[in-house]
């Protein structure tokens, strides 16, 4: 008599989670937006360049982690969506504007989901630096500062504590500030993805950080002039064709720049 076999599984799982990790944080009149450029699967790096940020357009840039295939592929569908708006209106679409399509998005894939975090940073109509965070499924909220990915539970602390300065005790004659540097912050960036490399296997290679900035704002006494890596990507009109190019900068308008530095490849 043969023995009885009980129902057998069949599972099916479509994702794969590739490591890395995206960070944003909002300053008063600027956004940065960072992400490393390591990109694996458990214990196998599949390769040391694949990048997670994104420009969208001069005011917005998008940070995506997960599952690479599902980022790419969103990112790709975001883009072609703002092109479509742009012939459609002659103008780039609001920051505010972008949050709540890629919400839109998200959710009408709710029952077979992207598998991707995104981080959304940008100027906003007033001026203000902005940051967005979503989940997979399109619940989002702005924030001062977000970060997501593989080393989210060693980088969110220390964003908390460097920018919401929780668990900190204000100085009697010197309150904390609403508002860091952009110098200030470009260091906690640098800091939090170095000490995240240290630490965990997914994360590494390269950094690229992208620093959006307000109408009128420069990077002048930064003491960024000159430095190894540091390109800028502002796309601006010609007029007489109406192309677009990279590297010409609007001084009217606002500017991204994006700062590529090299993270420990163990």
């Amino acid at each position: 008599m043969s023995p009885t076999v009980g129902p057998v599984s069949r599972d099916f799982n479509p994702y794969s989670d590739n490591g890395g990790t995206i960070l944003a944080i909002a300053g008063e009149d600027f956004a940065v937006v960072a992400g490393d450029t390591r990109q694996s699967e458990g214990y196998n790096i599949q390769t040391r360049y694949a990048p997670k940020v994104f420009r969208l357009t001069d005011k917005a840039v998008l940070a995506v982690n997960g599952f690479a295939a599902d980022g790419n592929m969103f990112v790709k569908k975001v883009k072609q969506r703002l092109e479509w708006y742009r012939h459609a209106h002659g103008k780039d679409m609001q920051l505010r504007a972008i949050a709540r399509m890629i919400q839109t998005m998200l959710y009408a894939k709710r029952f077979f989901p992207y598998y991707v975090y995104n981080i959304l940073g940008g100027i906003e109509e007033d001026g203000s630096g902005a940051v967005y965070s979503f989940d997979p499924v399109g619940s989002y909220e702005r924030e001062a500062c977000r970060a997501a990915g593989a080393a989210q539970s060693l980088v969110q602390p220390f964003l908390d504590n460097q920018i919401y300065f929780k668990n900190q005790t204000p100085a009697i004659d010197a309150p904390f500030p609403r508002h860091l540097p952009l110098s200030h912050v470009l260091s906690i960036v640098t800091d939090s993805f170095t000490s995240a490399t240290e630490r965990h296997i997914e994360v590494g290679d390269g950094l690229e950080i992208y620093i959006i900035l307000a109408k009128g704002k420069t990077l002048s006494g930064l003491g960024l002039d000159g430095v190894k890596g540091l390109s800028e990507v502002t796309s601006t009109v010609d007029d007489s064709d109406g192309s677009a190019s990279e590297g010409e900068s609007l001084a009217e308008g606002e500017r991204i720049f994006v700062l590529r530095r090299e993270l420990k490849k163990d």
